[in-house]
């Protein structure tokens, strides 16, 4: 079973500005200092952020699932500005997810503005989604990603205002 999801929200900065903090260690140092409800901690395994890179997300205690997954970098392009991650161990994979796959997008829309884009792919194996008799769909959710997008703009905005303010 394939699924895909995706959600877009547009930014008043540059591409440029939007990418520089997507796609670093540094959006994963803001997404446990400023969304701590979110993700509770995201600690580096390894690497410093290009292909390769492997991070352990820890999610608050309650959060409903799993507690903590590993992610690595699988693609890091600054012509597109695309970065894609993978889950490698925990967290969808212990609930019969053969991919889970999060793509993060800057698309540059003017002269200072550009959409965040955050897509989800996915695919379950067909013996877990039958054997589990549950909708694997209704496992994967692109709010919390919403939400660190959100978080960025605003945290972008600010930089922008701040900037204009010196």
């Amino acid at each position: 079973m394939l699924g895909r999801v995706l959600e877009e929200i547009e930014v008043n900065v540059l591409a440029s500005q939007a990418w520089e903090l997507y796609r670093t260690l540094q959006l994963a140092k803001f997404i446990g200092e400023e969304l701590p409800n979110v993700i509770e901690k995201i600690d580096v395994i390894q690497g410093d952020g290009g292909v390769g890179t492997i991070l352990n997300i820890i999610f608050p205690p309650g959060t409903p699932g799993f507690s903590s997954y590993k992610e690595k970098f699988t693609k890091v392009d600054d012509k597109k500005r695309v970065k894609e991650t993978e889950v490698v161990e925990g967290g969808y994979l212990d609930f019969g997810f053969s991919l889970f796959r999060v793509r993060l997008e800057i698309i540059e829309k003017g002269e200072e503005s550009c959409i965040t884009g955050s897509t989800i792919e996915y695919e379950v194996k067909e013996d877990a989604a039958a054997a589990t008799n549950a909708n694997a769909s209704s496992m994967v959710s692109i709010q919390p990603l919403v939400m660190i997008m959100e978080a960025a703009s605003n945290y972008l905005m600010n930089l922008k205002n701040n900037k204009n303010k010196m």
